[in-house]
């Protein structure tokens, strides 16, 4: 049989530079697809869907809020067609009754070992309109290496520059943030895989630079000790959310090959400080992810912590309009003091303001998230700022032999690349 898999498109946050990093869920739940299914794989960000093709199932992998519009639209018309559309990811599991009033079947929770019964049913007629594991997570030992050969890597380049590959060392988080869905998604106890198989499927990618896309790599200490070590030898350089703010660790990440993180600033206390100091220290690099409009924030504060950001010289930073995803502890709190504004997928972006806030107008909220990447941003874009920290890991590359694994097919334009570059 064939299926074809598809990755919605959805708008992109208003002042980030686009570009597009291959996406994660569909190639991990591509591993738990049978291997006798012929699986087509489409990220409708690059490239357009074929909807008259000869398929009979369709999967709809949605991770982001924002792609659910278009993700109903794809499936009307597969379902006008005659092909049946099962749904899965991040945000059908958030939204698992309004999806399945758009699919054939939806699937909630994680696939391994249990996405061939599926297929079996779907073979046999028998489909059913829900498979519902949201509270019976899969031993991770089961989480084998993502398919990364259904992407089309020839599309994941931004200006010729190869994008980082996303892996994950575990699943869970135990620190439950206010504005993040992770608790109801992967769980409150933290899932770490196997550090031998995780070290396999690094290995066993190609691109030389990852993204490690744990909700955190500050859970358990003897663990990142291990995975860390175990990583050396390896000499990807790899982007992380938050480290542990451990000198031990933070060295171990360094020597392991962080690139740099995505830090989140909420405010401009000298704890903050002092963590981007010493990331620093250690060569690691710092995006800041700052969430505007949270209820201890007046404009004052926004201003103040935008100039806090420059006196500390991050690197980067991507400012965020607080979002209250469904099932999120800030969404809860937000339904109760009736401060939801909007119920508009497609505005809940991440840019645009779908909440009251506490101490201000939205308009005023939404003027300052522009104040904010305007003010941050105004010696250099942010493909300037995003440019600098390229430089940093293609002269760390350099510098270990690492630089010409990374796309050997290029090696020409690489090397124009690395004139520009070289100390």
């Amino acid at each position: 049989m064939k299926m074809k898999l598809i990755y919605p498109r959805w708008p992109k946050l208003d002042r980030q530079t686009e570009f597009h990093l291959p996406p994660h869920g569909p190639v991990v739940f591509a591993a738990t697809v049978p291997p006798e299914v012929d699986l087509e794989f489409t990220d409708e960000n690059l490239e357009p869907v074929d909807f008259d093709g000869a398929v009979d199932l369709v999967g709809i992998s949605t991770m982001l809020t924002a792609q659910l519009p278009r993700a109903f639209e794809i499936a009307r018309e597969f379902r006008e067609r005659g092909v049946p559309v099962i749904f899965g990811g991040i945000s059908t599991m958030l939204h698992a009754e309004e999806v399945a009033q758009h699919a054939d079947s939806v699937f909630l929770g994680e696939a391994e070992g249990r996405f061939a019964q599926v297929i079996d049913d779907f073979q046999k007629g028998r489909l059913k309109k829900r498979y519902d594991y949201m509270n019976t997570p899969p031993d991770t030992a089961l989480v084998g290496t993502a398919r990364r050969e259904i992407l089309n890597r020839e599309l994941y380049n931004y200006r010729g520059v190869q994008m980082l590959d996303l892996v994950h060392a575990s699943r869970g988080c135990k620190f439950d943030c206010f504005p993040c869905c992770t608790g109801f998604l992967g769980g409150k106890n933290f899932r770490p895989r196997p550090i031998d198989k995780v070290i396999e499927e690094m290995e066993a990618i190609r691109n030389n630079r990852l993204f490690i896309v744990d909700n955190s790599l500050a859970q358990d200490r003897q663990w990142l000790k291990d995975l860390f070590t175990a990583m050396a030898p390896l000499k990807k350089k790899w982007v992380s959310h938050p480290i542990l703010d451990d000198d031990e660790i933070l060295k171990l990440a360094a020597d392991a090959g962080a690139w740099y993180v995505y830090q989140a600033v909420f405010d401009t206390s000298e704890v903050i400080r002092n963590r981007i100091r010493r990331l620093k220290e250690y060569g690691i690099g710092i995006e800041g992810t700052i969430i505007l409009g949270t209820d201890d924030q007046s404009e004052d504060d926004i201003k103040r912590l935008v100039d806090f950001l420059l006196e500390v010289e991050l690197d980067v930073a991507e400012f965020t309009i607080l979002t209250p995803f469904m099932q999120s502890p800030i969404r809860r709190q937000l339904e109760k003091e009736g401060r939801i504004l909007s119920n508009d997928w497609s505005r809940y972006t991440a840019d645009k303001v779908v909440f009251q806030p506490r101490q201000m107008s939205p308009e005023k909220l939404q003027e300052l998230y522009y104040y904010a990447w305007d003010t941050f941003y105004a010696g250099g874009g942010h493909q300037l700022k995003m440019g600098e920290l390229f430089k940093q890991v293609i002269r760390r590359e350099i510098e270990d032999g690492t630089y010409h694994r990374y796309n050997p097919k290029k090696r020409r334009g690489f090397r124009k690349n690395q004139e520009a570059v070289a100390p």
